[in-house]
């Protein structure tokens, strides 16, 4: 059974078997879904370097405040920490979320956001087709990528549709394909900014190529940390990263590994080709002794 899978890999549920600048929105709006808390982009940071600066002023003013009132000091620093703490708590809880595997749940914790965002009629079909095959649910990721509206909007989203392009495919079963279109989305040009966004693109992009060389069997020296790492930052694709890292520690031998890596997965349904993804490798890391 293994050896068939191993080799031939069909189109089934089986486990083995030039973009513009102006896109750039689009590439930071899945980052920003797929790595919620992570450090922001230039813009972003600036204004929270105002903010810090600002918020240094008001400590010192409060401290010589609460020489004089510290009572009314304390009560407002116990409000200050009280926000802090709710949005501390809030992405915690959407970290769990993503990294549940429940779709349905990443869905409804996304919903507000989804409403909000730029082009709806494209970016929000895109945004459900990421959830869906993030969490291997392949065919409704297939409906809602052909919901999407065509146009302007959906030839900037080309990092999207590539990075999206690359799980359908390799979960699949098409590697060469899967491939192919990781291989285009690790050419496509930088942002021009340096630093925080230019980084998590790079790692989203390596990663994604890591994760097709996993299960075409063709893994490369350092594609275990890459994904792995991967899996932490962008909870949004933690399973899926997880999958393709326990595909290549068995590649090489480590089972061990491989059972550790899936250590905690959720009951997948039968719409998520994850299922039979966990069920095999579970299978090939019992059978087979690791070296």
């Amino acid at each position: 059974m293994w050896r068939a899978l191993f080799l031939f890999v069909p189109v089934s549920r089986s486990a083995y078997g030039g973009c513009s600048p102006d896109a750039w929105p689009y590439a930071t709006v899945v980052v920003d879904f797929l790595s919620p808390g992570n450090d922001e982009p230039r813009e972003r940071r600036v204004i929270r370097w105002v903010a810090f600066v600002a918020s240094a002023a008001l400590v010192a003013a409060g401290l010589r405040f609460a020489l004089h009132e510290p009572i009314v000091a304390a009560a407002v620093a116990c409000i200050l920490l009280a926000a802090w703490l709710g949005r501390w708590l809030s992405r915690r809880r959407l970290r769990r979320v993503l990294r549940s595997g429940d779709v349905i749940a990443v869905l409804r914790s996304w919903a507000g956001a989804l409403d909000k965002l730029p082009y709806p009629a494209t970016m929000a079909p895109l945004m459900a087709a990421t959830a869906f095959a993030a969490c291997g649910w392949i065919d409704k990721a297939r409906a809602a990528l052909a919901a999407a509206e065509r146009g302007p909007v959906w030839e900037a989203a080309l990092e999207h549709r590539l990075f999206l392009d690359t799980l359908l495919l390799t979960f699949e079963g098409d590697r060469d394909a899967a491939l192919d279109q990781a291989r285009r989305l690790v050419r496509l040009p930088l942002p021009r900014s340096t630093g925080v966004l230019r980084d998590r693109v790079l790692a989203l992009r390596s990663a994604a190529l890591a994760l097709a060389r996993a299960f075409a069997h063709q893994s490369e020296p350092g594609d275990d940390e890459l994904l792995e790492r991967a899996s932490e930052n962008s909870p949004l694709v933690f399973w899926a990263m997880r999958y393709a890292a326990a595909v290549v520690a068995i590649d090489r031998g480590d089972n061990g590994k491989a059972t550790r890596l899936l250590a905690g997965a959720p009951p997948w349904p039968e719409e998520s080709i994850f299922r039979a993804f966990h069920l095999e490798i579970e299978e090939r890391a019992r059978l087979a002794p690791s070296t």
